[in-house]
Protein backbone atom coordinates (compact mmCIF):
# COMPACT_ATOMS: atom_id res chain seq x y z
CA UNK A 1 0.00 0.00 0.00
CA UNK A 2 1.27 3.47 -0.91
CA UNK A 3 2.39 5.41 2.14
CA UNK A 4 0.64 8.77 2.59
CA UNK A 5 2.81 11.86 2.68
CA UNK A 6 2.85 13.43 6.18
CA UNK A 7 0.60 16.50 6.25
CA UNK A 8 1.13 17.84 9.75
CA UNK A 9 1.77 20.37 10.80
CA UNK A 10 0.13 22.49 8.15
CA UNK A 11 0.90 26.21 8.18
CA UNK A 12 -2.35 26.78 10.03
CA UNK A 13 -1.75 24.07 12.62
CA UNK A 14 1.75 25.44 13.22
CA UNK A 15 0.59 29.02 13.81
CA UNK A 16 -2.95 28.68 15.25
CA UNK A 17 -4.16 30.03 18.55
CA UNK A 18 -4.56 27.44 21.29
CA UNK A 19 -7.57 25.15 21.26
CA UNK A 20 -10.35 25.19 23.83
CA UNK A 21 -10.54 21.79 25.57
CA UNK A 22 -13.18 19.58 23.96
CA UNK A 23 -13.07 16.27 25.83
CA UNK A 24 -14.65 13.14 24.33
CA UNK A 25 -18.28 12.47 25.14
CA UNK A 26 -18.70 10.15 28.10
CA UNK A 27 -21.95 8.38 28.90
CA UNK A 28 -25.40 9.33 27.64
CA UNK A 29 -26.61 12.93 27.69
CA UNK A 30 -29.73 14.83 26.69
CA UNK A 31 -29.90 17.99 24.55
CA UNK A 32 -32.35 20.02 22.57
CA UNK A 33 -30.10 19.85 19.48
CA UNK A 34 -27.16 17.61 18.61
CA UNK A 35 -24.79 19.02 15.98
CA UNK A 36 -22.62 16.52 14.07
CA UNK A 37 -19.42 18.04 12.70
CA UNK A 38 -17.07 20.63 14.18
CA UNK A 39 -16.28 22.78 11.17
CA UNK A 40 -17.49 26.31 10.51
CA UNK A 41 -21.11 25.33 9.88
CA UNK A 42 -21.41 23.12 12.94
CA UNK A 43 -19.59 25.53 15.25
CA UNK A 44 -21.60 28.51 14.00
CA UNK A 45 -24.84 26.57 14.45
CA UNK A 46 -23.85 25.62 18.00
CA UNK A 47 -22.83 29.18 18.85
CA UNK A 48 -26.00 30.78 17.55
CA UNK A 49 -28.22 28.16 19.16
CA UNK A 50 -26.48 28.47 22.52
CA UNK A 51 -26.85 32.25 22.39
CA UNK A 52 -30.61 31.70 22.04
CA UNK A 53 -30.72 29.51 25.15
CA UNK A 54 -30.88 26.16 23.32
CA UNK A 55 -29.21 23.15 24.96
CA UNK A 56 -26.80 22.08 22.26
CA UNK A 57 -24.19 19.31 22.11
CA UNK A 58 -21.70 19.18 19.23
CA UNK A 59 -19.85 15.98 18.32
CA UNK A 60 -16.67 16.04 16.24
CA UNK A 61 -14.73 12.96 15.11
CA UNK A 62 -11.33 14.61 15.64
CA UNK A 63 -11.01 18.15 16.99
CA UNK A 64 -12.94 21.26 15.95
CA UNK A 65 -11.43 22.61 12.73
CA UNK A 66 -9.65 19.33 11.88
CA UNK A 67 -11.26 19.00 8.42
CA UNK A 68 -11.59 21.52 5.63
CA UNK A 69 -12.26 24.36 8.07
CA UNK A 70 -8.69 24.15 9.35
CA UNK A 71 -7.04 23.36 6.02
CA UNK A 72 -8.46 25.87 3.53
CA UNK A 73 -6.76 28.97 2.15
CA UNK A 74 -8.39 31.29 4.68
CA UNK A 75 -9.91 33.52 2.01
CA UNK A 76 -13.20 35.04 3.09
CA UNK A 77 -15.04 35.53 -0.20
CA UNK A 78 -18.68 36.62 -0.30
CA UNK A 79 -21.20 35.43 -2.83
CA UNK A 80 -21.82 32.06 -4.45
CA UNK A 81 -20.68 30.55 -7.72
CA UNK A 82 -23.60 32.27 -9.42
CA UNK A 83 -24.02 36.02 -9.82
CA UNK A 84 -27.10 37.91 -8.60
CA UNK A 85 -28.95 37.85 -11.93
CA UNK A 86 -28.39 34.10 -12.25
CA UNK A 87 -29.62 33.47 -8.72
CA UNK A 88 -32.77 35.50 -9.36
CA UNK A 89 -33.41 33.49 -12.52
CA UNK A 90 -33.04 30.25 -10.56
CA UNK A 91 -35.11 31.47 -7.58
CA UNK A 92 -37.56 34.13 -8.77
CA UNK A 93 -39.16 36.67 -6.51
CA UNK A 94 -38.64 37.13 -2.79
CA UNK A 95 -36.79 33.83 -2.35
CA UNK A 96 -34.14 34.90 -4.87
CA UNK A 97 -33.81 38.35 -3.31
CA UNK A 98 -33.22 36.82 0.11
CA UNK A 99 -30.63 34.45 -1.35
CA UNK A 100 -28.76 37.31 -3.04
CA UNK A 101 -28.81 39.27 0.22
CA UNK A 102 -27.53 36.23 2.11
CA UNK A 103 -24.77 35.57 -0.43
CA UNK A 104 -23.62 39.17 -0.39
CA UNK A 105 -23.23 39.33 3.39
CA UNK A 106 -21.48 36.06 4.22
CA UNK A 107 -18.11 37.77 4.66
CA UNK A 108 -19.72 40.33 6.98
CA UNK A 109 -20.87 37.47 9.20
CA UNK A 110 -17.28 36.30 9.72
CA UNK A 111 -15.74 39.67 10.48
CA UNK A 112 -18.67 40.71 12.67
CA UNK A 113 -18.24 37.55 14.79
CA UNK A 114 -14.50 38.14 15.11
CA UNK A 115 -15.21 41.63 16.43
CA UNK A 116 -18.17 40.69 18.62
CA UNK A 117 -16.35 37.88 20.42
CA UNK A 118 -12.93 39.54 20.44
CA UNK A 119 -11.50 36.51 18.67
CA UNK A 120 -7.77 35.89 18.60
CA UNK A 121 -7.73 35.47 14.83
CA UNK A 122 -5.15 37.14 12.57
CA UNK A 123 -7.22 38.69 9.79
CA UNK A 124 -7.26 41.31 7.06
CA UNK A 125 -10.12 42.84 5.12
CA UNK A 126 -8.69 44.79 2.23
CA UNK A 127 -10.78 43.11 -0.47
CA UNK A 128 -10.67 40.16 -2.84
CA UNK A 129 -9.40 40.39 -6.40
CA UNK A 130 -10.52 37.85 -9.00
CA UNK A 131 -8.02 37.90 -11.82
CA UNK A 132 -9.23 37.12 -15.35
CA UNK A 133 -6.92 34.83 -17.26
CA UNK A 134 -8.69 35.15 -20.66
CA UNK A 135 -10.87 37.63 -22.53
CA UNK A 136 -13.90 35.47 -21.71
CA UNK A 137 -12.94 35.58 -18.05
CA UNK A 138 -12.62 39.35 -18.21
CA UNK A 139 -16.10 39.65 -19.70
CA UNK A 140 -17.42 37.45 -16.88
CA UNK A 141 -15.87 39.46 -14.05
CA UNK A 142 -16.78 42.79 -15.64
CA UNK A 143 -20.43 41.76 -15.62
CA UNK A 144 -20.04 40.40 -12.09
CA UNK A 145 -18.72 43.71 -10.81
CA UNK A 146 -21.51 45.60 -12.56
CA UNK A 147 -24.23 43.41 -11.04
CA UNK A 148 -22.97 43.88 -7.49
CA UNK A 149 -22.46 47.57 -8.10
CA UNK A 150 -26.09 47.85 -9.22
CA UNK A 151 -27.08 46.23 -5.93
CA UNK A 152 -25.39 48.91 -3.86
CA UNK A 153 -21.78 47.74 -3.66
CA UNK A 154 -20.43 51.05 -4.88
CA UNK A 155 -16.75 50.16 -4.34
CA UNK A 156 -16.90 47.10 -6.60
CA UNK A 157 -15.05 47.72 -9.84
CA UNK A 158 -13.64 46.03 -12.88
CA UNK A 159 -9.87 46.18 -13.30
CA UNK A 160 -7.88 46.72 -16.46
CA UNK A 161 -4.81 44.60 -17.14
CA UNK A 162 -2.53 47.32 -15.80
CA UNK A 163 -4.65 47.84 -12.67
CA UNK A 164 -4.79 44.11 -11.97
CA UNK A 165 -1.04 43.85 -12.54
CA UNK A 166 -0.31 46.65 -10.09
CA UNK A 167 -2.58 45.25 -7.37
CA UNK A 168 -1.60 41.60 -7.81
CA UNK A 169 2.07 42.01 -8.65
CA UNK A 170 1.94 39.83 -11.78
CA UNK A 171 1.34 40.39 -15.48
CA UNK A 172 -0.40 37.03 -16.00
CA UNK A 173 -3.95 38.41 -16.02
CA UNK A 174 -5.80 40.44 -18.65
CA UNK A 175 -7.86 42.21 -15.99
CA UNK A 176 -10.15 41.33 -13.12
CA UNK A 177 -12.50 42.78 -10.56
CA UNK A 178 -12.19 43.99 -6.99
CA UNK A 179 -14.72 43.02 -4.33
CA UNK A 180 -14.13 45.17 -1.22
CA UNK A 181 -16.09 42.77 1.03
CA UNK A 182 -13.46 40.04 0.90
CA UNK A 183 -10.51 39.36 3.16
CA UNK A 184 -8.53 36.66 4.87
CA UNK A 185 -8.30 34.86 8.20
CA UNK A 186 -6.07 32.30 9.87
CA UNK A 187 -8.68 29.59 9.25
CA UNK A 188 -7.82 27.15 12.03
CA UNK A 189 -7.58 29.99 14.55
CA UNK A 190 -11.01 31.11 13.39
CA UNK A 191 -12.48 27.62 13.85
CA UNK A 192 -10.94 27.34 17.30
CA UNK A 193 -12.23 30.75 18.31
CA UNK A 194 -15.72 29.89 17.06
CA UNK A 195 -15.44 26.86 19.32
CA UNK A 196 -14.38 28.99 22.28
CA UNK A 197 -17.26 31.42 21.71
CA UNK A 198 -19.75 28.55 21.46
CA UNK A 199 -18.48 26.97 24.69
CA UNK A 200 -18.63 30.34 26.46
CA UNK A 201 -22.24 30.68 25.29
CA UNK A 202 -23.10 27.34 26.88
CA UNK A 203 -22.65 24.78 24.10
CA UNK A 204 -21.14 21.41 25.01
CA UNK A 205 -18.51 20.45 22.44
CA UNK A 206 -16.83 17.05 22.34
CA UNK A 207 -13.88 16.12 20.15
CA UNK A 208 -12.68 12.58 19.46
CA UNK A 209 -16.36 11.58 19.41
CA UNK A 210 -17.03 10.10 15.99
CA UNK A 211 -20.72 9.57 15.29
CA UNK A 212 -21.56 6.08 14.04
CA UNK A 213 -25.37 5.97 13.90
CA UNK A 214 -28.49 8.13 14.02
CA UNK A 215 -31.59 6.38 15.32
CA UNK A 216 -35.15 7.48 15.92
CA UNK A 217 -36.50 6.88 19.42
CA UNK A 218 -40.10 8.00 19.30
CA UNK A 219 -40.13 11.76 18.80
CA UNK A 220 -36.39 12.06 19.50
CA UNK A 221 -33.06 11.05 17.99
CA UNK A 222 -30.33 8.96 19.51
CA UNK A 223 -26.87 9.93 18.21
CA UNK A 224 -24.37 7.20 19.01
CA UNK A 225 -20.60 7.54 18.96
CA UNK A 226 -17.83 5.01 18.41
CA UNK A 227 -17.15 4.78 22.14
CA UNK A 228 -20.77 3.86 22.91
CA UNK A 229 -21.60 7.23 24.43
CA UNK A 230 -24.67 8.93 22.96
CA UNK A 231 -26.78 12.06 22.79
CA UNK A 232 -30.58 12.04 22.89
CA UNK A 233 -32.00 15.15 21.24
CA UNK A 234 -35.13 16.50 19.63
CA UNK A 235 -33.19 17.80 16.64
CA UNK A 236 -30.00 16.80 14.83
CA UNK A 237 -28.00 19.03 12.48
CA UNK A 238 -25.40 17.34 10.25
CA UNK A 239 -22.53 19.52 9.01
CA UNK A 240 -19.89 17.06 7.81
CA UNK A 241 -19.29 18.53 4.32
CA UNK A 242 -16.11 17.26 2.60
CA UNK A 243 -15.55 14.61 5.27
CA UNK A 244 -19.01 13.06 5.12
CA UNK A 245 -19.02 9.34 5.79
CA UNK A 246 -21.75 6.71 5.94
CA UNK A 247 -23.69 7.93 8.99
CA UNK A 248 -26.68 8.96 6.86
CA UNK A 249 -27.39 6.66 3.89
CA UNK A 250 -26.66 8.19 0.50
CA UNK A 251 -25.46 11.58 1.75
CA UNK A 252 -21.82 11.07 0.76
CA UNK A 253 -22.93 10.32 -2.81
CA UNK A 254 -24.50 13.78 -3.21
CA UNK A 255 -21.08 15.44 -3.36
CA UNK A 256 -17.64 14.92 -4.78
CA UNK A 257 -14.77 15.85 -2.48
CA UNK A 258 -11.61 16.82 -4.36
CA UNK A 259 -8.48 17.79 -2.50
CA UNK A 260 -7.37 21.41 -2.60
CA UNK A 261 -3.59 21.66 -2.28
CA UNK A 262 -1.56 24.53 -0.83
CA UNK A 263 2.03 25.51 -0.23
CA UNK A 264 3.46 28.30 1.91
CA UNK A 265 6.92 29.81 1.67
CA UNK A 266 9.17 30.89 4.47
CA UNK A 267 8.46 34.57 5.34
CA UNK A 268 9.51 36.61 2.32
CA UNK A 269 11.98 39.46 2.61
CA UNK A 270 10.12 42.72 2.90
CA UNK A 271 11.47 44.08 -0.39
CA UNK A 272 10.12 40.98 -2.20
CA UNK A 273 6.82 40.83 -0.33
CA UNK A 274 5.93 44.41 -1.15
CA UNK A 275 5.96 43.59 -4.88
CA UNK A 276 3.18 40.98 -4.46
CA UNK A 277 -0.34 41.98 -3.41
CA UNK A 278 1.09 45.30 -2.18
CA UNK A 279 -2.23 46.52 -0.76
CA UNK A 280 -3.00 43.36 1.20
CA UNK A 281 -5.70 41.84 -1.01
CA UNK A 282 -6.46 38.14 -1.27
CA UNK A 283 -6.93 36.66 -4.73
CA UNK A 284 -8.21 33.77 -6.79
CA UNK A 285 -8.75 33.64 -10.53
CA UNK A 286 -11.25 32.68 -13.21
CA UNK A 287 -9.73 29.35 -14.17
CA UNK A 288 -11.92 26.30 -13.80
CA UNK A 289 -8.97 24.83 -11.90
CA UNK A 290 -8.31 28.09 -10.19
CA UNK A 291 -5.20 29.32 -8.43
CA UNK A 292 -5.62 31.26 -5.20
CA UNK A 293 -2.99 33.16 -3.28
CA UNK A 294 -2.40 35.51 -0.37
CA UNK A 295 0.01 36.32 2.45
CA UNK A 296 -0.42 35.09 6.00
CA UNK A 297 0.08 37.32 9.04
CA UNK A 298 3.80 36.49 9.15
CA UNK A 299 4.58 37.39 5.52
CA UNK A 300 4.53 33.84 4.21
CA UNK A 301 3.23 33.62 0.66
CA UNK A 302 0.54 30.97 0.10
CA UNK A 303 -0.40 29.46 -3.25
CA UNK A 304 -3.29 27.03 -3.61
CA UNK A 305 -4.93 25.07 -6.37
CA UNK A 306 -5.82 21.65 -7.68
CA UNK A 307 -4.12 18.42 -6.71
CA UNK A 308 -4.68 14.68 -7.09
CA UNK A 309 -7.98 13.33 -5.79
CA UNK A 310 -6.11 10.78 -3.70
CA UNK A 311 -4.20 11.69 -0.60
CA UNK A 312 -0.68 12.94 -1.42
CA UNK A 313 2.24 10.54 -1.43
CA UNK A 314 5.24 12.86 -1.88
CA UNK A 315 6.23 16.52 -2.08
CA UNK A 316 5.98 16.18 -5.87
CA UNK A 317 2.19 16.35 -5.57
CA UNK A 318 2.62 20.05 -4.78
CA UNK A 319 5.24 20.67 -7.46
CA UNK A 320 2.87 22.42 -9.86
CA UNK A 321 2.05 25.05 -7.24
CA UNK A 322 5.71 25.74 -6.58
CA UNK A 323 6.26 26.22 -10.32
CA UNK A 324 3.29 28.59 -10.52
CA UNK A 325 4.79 30.81 -7.82
CA UNK A 326 7.96 31.18 -9.87
CA UNK A 327 6.14 31.88 -13.13
CA UNK A 328 3.66 34.35 -11.70
CA UNK A 329 5.97 36.02 -9.20
CA UNK A 330 9.61 35.60 -10.32
CA UNK A 331 10.94 37.53 -7.33
CA UNK A 332 9.63 34.75 -5.07
CA UNK A 333 10.74 31.88 -7.31
CA UNK A 334 13.57 30.78 -5.02
CA UNK A 335 11.71 31.22 -1.74
CA UNK A 336 11.99 28.02 0.32
CA UNK A 337 8.71 26.13 0.76
CA UNK A 338 8.03 25.73 4.48
CA UNK A 339 4.64 23.99 4.46
CA UNK A 340 2.63 21.70 2.18
CA UNK A 341 -0.89 20.58 3.02
CA UNK A 342 -4.30 19.87 1.57
CA UNK A 343 -7.96 19.55 2.55
CA UNK A 344 -11.16 18.38 0.94
CA UNK A 345 -13.95 20.58 -0.37
CA UNK A 346 -17.52 19.41 -1.04
CA UNK A 347 -18.89 20.07 -4.52
CA UNK A 348 -22.57 19.51 -5.31
CA UNK A 349 -24.12 18.71 -8.68
CA UNK A 350 -25.49 22.24 -9.16
CA UNK A 351 -22.67 24.10 -7.37
CA UNK A 352 -25.05 25.38 -4.71
CA UNK A 353 -25.04 24.56 -1.01
CA UNK A 354 -27.75 22.03 -0.20
CA UNK A 355 -30.12 21.79 2.74
CA UNK A 356 -31.99 18.53 3.33
CA UNK A 357 -34.53 17.39 5.90
CA UNK A 358 -34.96 13.69 5.08
CA UNK A 359 -36.84 13.00 8.32
CA UNK A 360 -38.52 15.25 10.88
CA UNK A 361 -35.94 16.71 13.22
CA UNK A 362 -32.93 15.96 11.00
CA UNK A 363 -31.42 18.92 9.13
CA UNK A 364 -28.47 18.35 6.81
CA UNK A 365 -26.21 21.04 5.35
CA UNK A 366 -23.65 20.10 2.69
CA UNK A 367 -21.65 21.79 -0.07
CA UNK A 368 -19.12 24.60 0.33
CA UNK A 369 -17.76 24.98 -3.24
CA UNK A 370 -14.53 26.49 -1.95
CA UNK A 371 -16.16 29.47 -0.24
CA UNK A 372 -16.77 27.78 3.06
CA UNK A 373 -15.36 30.34 5.50
CA UNK A 374 -18.09 32.90 4.96
CA UNK A 375 -20.76 30.65 3.46
CA UNK A 376 -20.77 28.02 6.19
CA UNK A 377 -20.49 30.53 9.03
CA UNK A 378 -23.56 32.32 7.70
CA UNK A 379 -25.31 29.01 7.02
CA UNK A 380 -24.84 28.02 10.66
CA UNK A 381 -26.55 31.18 11.82
CA UNK A 382 -29.40 30.63 9.36
CA UNK A 383 -29.91 27.02 10.46
CA UNK A 384 -29.99 28.10 14.11
CA UNK A 385 -32.64 30.69 13.27
CA UNK A 386 -34.67 28.04 11.45
CA UNK A 387 -34.48 25.59 14.34
CA UNK A 388 -35.55 28.20 16.88
CA UNK A 389 -38.28 29.81 14.77
CA UNK A 390 -39.53 26.87 12.70
CA UNK A 391 -39.80 29.29 9.77
CA UNK A 392 -38.36 27.84 6.54
CA UNK A 393 -37.87 31.38 5.25
CA UNK A 394 -35.02 31.69 7.75
CA UNK A 395 -33.04 29.40 5.45
CA UNK A 396 -31.34 31.01 2.43
CA UNK A 397 -32.25 28.09 0.16
CA UNK A 398 -35.30 25.83 0.06
CA UNK A 399 -35.04 22.36 1.53
CA UNK A 400 -34.33 19.84 -1.22
CA UNK A 401 -34.28 16.10 -1.84
CA UNK A 402 -30.92 14.35 -1.81
CA UNK A 403 -29.71 13.44 -5.30
CA UNK A 404 -26.64 11.32 -5.89
CA UNK A 405 -24.00 12.06 -8.48
CA UNK A 406 -24.48 9.65 -11.39
CA UNK A 407 -21.97 6.79 -11.25
CA UNK A 408 -20.57 8.18 -8.00
CA UNK A 409 -18.39 5.10 -7.56
CA UNK A 410 -16.40 6.21 -10.61
CA UNK A 411 -15.95 9.79 -9.36
CA UNK A 412 -12.16 9.58 -9.40
CA UNK A 413 -12.16 8.58 -13.06
CA UNK A 414 -14.54 11.21 -14.33
CA UNK A 415 -13.04 13.86 -12.07
CA UNK A 416 -9.68 13.09 -13.67
CA UNK A 417 -11.27 13.48 -17.11
CA UNK A 418 -12.86 16.79 -16.10
CA UNK A 419 -9.54 18.05 -14.74
CA UNK A 420 -7.77 17.13 -17.99
CA UNK A 421 -10.42 19.01 -19.97
CA UNK A 422 -10.18 22.07 -17.74
CA UNK A 423 -6.38 22.05 -17.96
CA UNK A 424 -6.57 22.11 -21.73
CA UNK A 425 -9.01 25.02 -21.72
CA UNK A 426 -7.52 27.02 -18.84
CA UNK A 427 -4.11 27.47 -20.38
CA UNK A 428 -1.10 26.32 -18.42
CA UNK A 429 1.07 28.02 -15.87
CA UNK A 430 2.18 24.85 -14.10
Amino acid sequence: MTKAFPLEPSLWAATATGATPTPPLVGDVDADVCVVGGGYAGLSTALHLAERGTRVVLLEAHEPGWGGSGRNGGQVIPGLKYDPDELLAMFPGERGERLVQFAGTTADTVFDLIKKHNMDVPHVRNGWIQGAHTAAGLDLVTKRAAQWKQRGLSAARALSASEAGALLGTDKYVGGWLDPRGGGVQPLSYARELCRAAVNAGAKIHGQSAVTTLEREGAQWRVRTASGASVRAERVVMCTNGYTGAVWPGLAKTVITPNSFQVATEPLPEDVAKTILPQGHVSSDTRQLLFYFRFDHQRRFIMGGRGPFREPTSAADWGHLERVIGRMFPAAAKAPIAFRWCGRVAITRDFLPHLHEPQPGLLINIGCMGRGVGLQTAMGRAMANYIVSGDADALPLPLSTMKSFPLHQFRRLYLSAIIAWYQMNDGGLA
